[in-house]
């Protein structure tokens, strides 16, 4: 049996425990209550492991790659650049983006992996995951030949599961959507993340047209609206930012999930979802990094901050997101969103022992008056003092030292990106 205690025990769906105690035996929480453990974490907070609804940790060196061009030539720069790569480039750098979510508190994501890589790495590692294999194209065979070439080398664990990732509306067809379902395996999409999505599905227009040869022909519909007849509770979308009400209420009928990515579109310039629309109409929504390509990190911290940020500066209303809303959305929520929380999101006996311990000394909301406004807007990477997945520490902050080779061979990849790019 193994003890952890801090002055603070936030367990999500119960209210926050001053002078918490967590034990956990096997893998599972055994008990969450008060009490003092041998291991005492003081100025600190115990939180259940994030839950990251959307990320791509191949791309986790990716940072400023066309930082400050519209939607289309942007995904045309990254495009580019990951040509250069080869396999191994690809995995070393997937190894980074699993120790730099670790070291931000994350114990699970879901990963859309363009080579496979990501399900190695988080194997390696010990990042529970559910790993999305990005197919492409208009043809239900030719997307069955790109997910059988990437699964070849790739297989499940106890901490990570394999699936699909049909990759938009504008770059799949509905014929490789069904498909996808048809596997009775996760599938997850990018949906109505740019109005240059719409601008190309409608009228096959607009900054995406660099790339109409790589792209499915107009539908003559907008995001949502292309995607009507596959549209459900198994398919986790990515975005949804340039969703209207009437879209809203089609999501919510079909029970769609949604990770909700508010750096990414920030700074992509792609808008701010309507996070309160979305969560009003009953929609399973999870916060997600995304990652360093757009984001540019897998901070979970800025996440939820930007999500507070976002949410209370489009409605106009101060209490549009609290502090407890926006950490519900990287836990609990986000497990919903992912079909996965009778395993993980909160900490409740039974579920597996996924937490992370965060250090409040220093902070601004230190003493503490509200513990989740304490985590969230006093909370950083660099504040994570322990992370712990399946009742195994896979991060602790006194040891980062021994990830620095894996941070190296990254930035040589980085490095051969920029002297080689086209």
């Amino acid at each position: 049996m193994t003890e952890l205690s801090a002055d603070w025990v936030l367990p999500v769906d119960a209210p926050p425990v001053e002078g918490g105690l967590v034990r956990f035996e096997d893998g599972a929480i055994v008990s969450v209550g008060p009490g003092r453990a041998e291991r005492h974490f003081a100025n600190a907070a115990i939180v259940p492991g994030f839950v990251n609804a959307h990320s791509h940790l191949e791309y986790a060196v990716y940072a400023g790659f066309g930082d400050g061009t519209s939607f289309g030539p942007w995904i045309e720069t990254h495009m580019q650049r990951k040509g250069i790569l080869e396999r191994d480039e690809m995995h070393a750098i997937a190894r980074c983006g699993v120790v730099d979510s670790l070291a931000s508190g994350i114990t699970t994501t879901a990963d859309y992996s363009f080579s496979g890589a990501a399900a190695t790495a988080c194997a390696e590692l010990g990042l529970r995951a559910t790993v999305y294999l990005e197919v492409f194209g208009g043809s239900a065979e030719d997307a069955q030949r790109q997910f059988e070439e990437k699964l070849e080398t790739l297989e499940e664990n106890v901490l990570v599961r394999l699936g699909v990732s049909p990759h938009a509306p504008y770059s799949c067809s509905l014929e490789v959507y069904a498909w996808c379902l048809s596997l009775g395996i996760p599938v997850g999409t990018h949906l109505a993340e740019s109005a240059n999505e719409n601008d190309w599905l409608e009228h096959g227009a607009g900054p995406l047209s660099a790339l109409a040869t790589v792209l499915q022909p107009p539908t003559g519909l907008r995001a949502v609206a292309s995607l009507e007849p596959v549209l459900g509770p198994d398919l986790l979308c990515a975005h949804c930012v340039e969703v209207n009400e009437v879209e809203i209420a089609l999501l919510a009928e079909r029970d769609v999930p949604v990770a909700h990515c508010p750096r990414s579109n920030a700074l992509l310039g792609c808008g701010v979802a309507p996070l309160t629309a979305l969560r009003e109409s009953g929609i399973r929504v999870g916060l997600g990094t995304d990652s360093p390509a757009s984001a540019p990190s897998f901070d979970v911290f800025e996440e939820m901050r930007a999500a507070v940020y976002t949410a209370r500066g489009r409605e106009r209303r101060a209490d549009a997101l609290s502090a407890t809303d926006a950490l519900r959305l990287a836990t609990a929520g986000a497990a919903q969103a992912l079909q996965m929380d009778d395993l993980v999101g909160t900490l409740a006996t039974g579920k597996r022992a996924d937490l992370a311990v965060v250090s409040l000394a220093g902070s601004p909301y230190h003493p503490v008056e509200d513990p989740a406004a304490a985590v969230v807007f006093g909370g950083s990477p660099d504040r994570v003092l322990e992370v712990i997945v399946d009742g195994k520490t896979r991060y602790q902050r006194e040891e980062e030292v021994k990830w620095q080779e894996v941070r190296s061979i990254a930035s040589a990849a980085r490095s051969r990106m920029l002297v080689q790019q086209p």
